[in-house]
């Protein structure tokens, strides 16, 4: 169950289902923005980023379980694609630098975004209002939707060299 992809590639039902949602994250969070930049409505944007974390905290840690313990690192799911030798070694070589530039962002996001709640949630409290802990919860956040977004657009272009091109 759940062992291949459902976009079309030979990849694992996880990977595309987190290809899907890191096209998703980005809009999501900039809806979010909106509501708290626009709309003034703290308690929805507090809301929707405990969502949106949890729920990305869940698929990056259910897809890290498929691609590591059930297939063995991401270099078995590139050989799903019955490459020569030859070209499944090109294919890891010329992949390996995508992934690692995405690790960056992978790796630095979910910190980031733990922080800005944490001491949002400690700050702020129950009934989120501005603030003194605005300003540096403003700068928290748009750091971490720069990352989250390098997050996604190196994501897709990993996913993009290894199962795609």
């Amino acid at each position: 169950m759940f062992k291949t992809g459902f976009l079309g590639y030979q990849t694992t039902f996880m990977l595309d289902f987190v290809v899907v949602a890191l096209l998703l994250i980005v809009p999501l969070i900039l809806f979010s923005l909106w509501q708290v930049r626009v709309r003034r409505n703290y308690l929805l944007h507090k809301r929707l980023q405990i969502a949106l974390g949890t729920i990305l905290l869940l698929a990056v840690s259910a897809f890290e379980i498929d691609v590591q313990i059930v297939h063995g690192g991401w270099e078995n799911i590139v050989a799903q694609q019955q490459l020569d030798e030859a070209a499944l070694a090109a294919r890891i070589e010329t992949s390996r630098p995508w992934l690692l530039v995405h690790l960056v962002f992978a790796i630095t996001t979910p910190v980031l975004w733990f922080i800005t709640m944490l001491l949002a949630l400690r700050r702020f409290g129950a009934n989120p209002v501005p603030g003194p802990h605005s300003r540096m919860h403003s700068l928290l956040g748009w750091a971490s939707t720069v990352d989250i977004t390098l997050t996604s657009v190196t994501g897709l272009a990993f996913y993009y060299v290894a199962f795609m091109s």
